[in-house]
Order: structure tokens, then sequence, then C-alpha cells
């Protein structure tokens, strides 16, 4: 979705939240019926949704990279499967930088079907957890510890999909940050069967942005996420640039930004998805952070991903 999120989404009242009210209304009415009336299909093949409430940047492709990640070490043969869309092909690139197997299908029961057919045993879905046509076997549920809820309400008034009882229908939530003893809680109550993870981004490449004057840009989810992940890593941020998700630089864009950095003796970063999308240009004055995601606990989270073969056979 290439928005710019408004900042009213992070205030629980505000006037513009209660303007567009009645649209929300019209979005729950939407997905209640969308809920009610589509049939869903149940496959052998096991089905783990790598999915969110909150509209974008909470981490969902890297989590499906590292899952897939790891059920190829424990032996098993997965795919990640998104459904396509045009304006997303920066996420596509970041699946197949970082792992082999990516099915991409505009619509993902045709995407199931030929992953059978192509003989993998466990389908990670980047996505997908309104997708109501298909059953899963396993819902992961992603928050950033920066916006988590927002202010709680439903597009447009505020930037969740769909309200929070949702989570009935999820079995794990992984928060990217620090542990949240009141968000835990409250989303507890509402699933008490919830297994809660944790998980944190690493940068791999930090040593070679140190001591330098940085311009950093981002057209991510929340780029705010990015821009406080360098600061968490005492680099010396000089001006930061934001755009919407999945945004489409032209190349005078990048242009003027390689040039306001030479004139400034700035060293350019951005996100390796934002890297992906301009890659094309050949400036090799822009460089990207690269990041691992480190699951805490994530032995006891692949203990439940693997209970679902057993649940299968």
């Amino acid at each position: 979705m290439k928005i710019n999120k408004p900042n009213f989404w992070n205030t629980k009242y505000s006037f513009l939240s209660i303007l567009l009210s009645p649209l929300t209304l019209l979005v729950i009415l939407f997905i209640f019926l969308k809920r009610t009336f589509t049939k869903s299909m149940r496959f052998n093949i096991p089905i783990i949704c790598v999915g969110n409430i909150y509209i974008g940047g909470t981490g969902k492709t890297p989590t499906s990279i590292n899952i897939a990640k790891e059920l190829t070490v424990l032996g098993k043969k997965p795919v990640i499967l998104r459904k396509f869309y045009k304006e997303h092909k920066d996420e596509h690139d970041l699946i197949k930088q970082n792992f082999n197997h990516l099915i991409l299908s505009k619509n993902r029961v045709e995407g199931v079907i030929k992953a059978q057919k192509l003989n993998y045993d466990t389908i990670v879905l980047d996505d997908g957890f309104q997708d109501f046509k298909i059953e899963k076997d396993l819902n992961i549920l992603c928050f950033n510890q920066n916006q988590l809820i927002g202010n709680g309400f439903i597009f447009p008034s505020g930037p969740l999909r769909e309200n929070l009882n949702s989570l009935k229908n999820a079995e794990i939530i992984l928060i990217n940050g620090e542990k949240n003893i009141e968000f835990e809680k409250k989303i507890l109550n509402i699933n008490k069967n919830l297994k809660i993870f944790y998980s944190s981004y690493k940068p791999v490449n930090i040593d070679q942005f140190k001591n330098k004057k940085l311009l950093s840009f981002a057209g991510i989810g929340n780029p705010n996420n990015f821009f406080e992940l360098l600061l968490k890593n005492n680099l010396i941020v000089k001006k930061k640039l934001i755009y919407p998700d999945h945004y489409n630089f032209s190349k005078k864009e990048i242009s003027n930004i390689v040039e306001e950095a030479k004139i400034n003796n700035y060293q350019i970063i951005t996100t390796e998805k934002d890297y992906l999308r301009i890659k094309d240009f050949k400036y090799d004055e822009i460089k990207y952070l690269k990041v691992s995601l480190d699951i805490k606990d994530k032995k006891k989270l692949l203990e439940v991903i693997l209970k679902l073969y057993d649940q299968k056979n």
C-alpha cells in the first residue's frame, strides 16, 4: 500500500479518526461478509502463514525467510508463497536474494496447488492472514514494538486491517522489539493460548558506516524503525528522507540524493529493500544496511512448527 502513514494513526482520539469512522464501518462490514461467506479450502501440505493486522512494516518477509531457512536446515523442503503484486517487486527480490524457493501467484490457492505439484513439503505463506480461501495450519502474526496497534482503529481511522478479535485465529505472536508485559496481557485476554515470541534486527555490515556522516532514506512500511536502528547502533545520521512503502524512485530523484550527499560529504545509506528497487540505476555511492533477524527462543518456536507435521500425518 503506497501511503505515508498519517500521524493520527498513533493518536487514540483524533478528529480525523472520528471523521473517517463511517468508512471504517464499511471496511468492518466488508471483512465480516468476506470471512462469513468465503469457503476455505484445506490442503494436505502444512501451511504456515506469516501475517499481520497492522498495515505494513511488521517484518513479515524477513520472518518468512528466517523460518523457511530454519526448516531447510531441519531437512524439510519449504517454499515461500506470496500473492503477486507488481508494485511489490522489491519484496520478491528480497526473498530471492536470501532464499532460493519462491512461488508468486495472483491466486494463493493456485500457488498452493503449484507447490504441491513441485513436491514441496511446507508452504510459508508470506502475508495472507486475511485470505480466507486457504485454511492455514499455523498463523504467526507480526508486530513491531514501536507501533504495535497504533490507535487501535481499523483502516482508514487507524492502521489495522481488522480488529484484535482476529487474534483468536492465531497461534503465535512475534514482536520485533523489547518485552512488553502490558501488550502481552492485552492480547492474552483475547486469546489465552497465544504463544508470544520476540525478535530483533542485527546489523551485519554496520562497521562500514561507523564514523561517517550519513544521508539515510527509506520507502518502507515504517521508515522510522530503520532510522531508529541506525541511531541505536551509534551511527551519525545527518539527514533522513522518507518515502511511501514500495515507492517507485525515478532516476532523477536518486541522482538528486547522490548529488546532495556529494556536496555535504555524506555517505548514503538505505534499506536492502529500497536498494533492490534502485540497484539498476548503478550508483556505487549508495549502500544498504544488511540485517539479519534474530528470533529469541527460536528453538521453542520451531518445536511448535514441527508439531504440524505430526498433525498432518
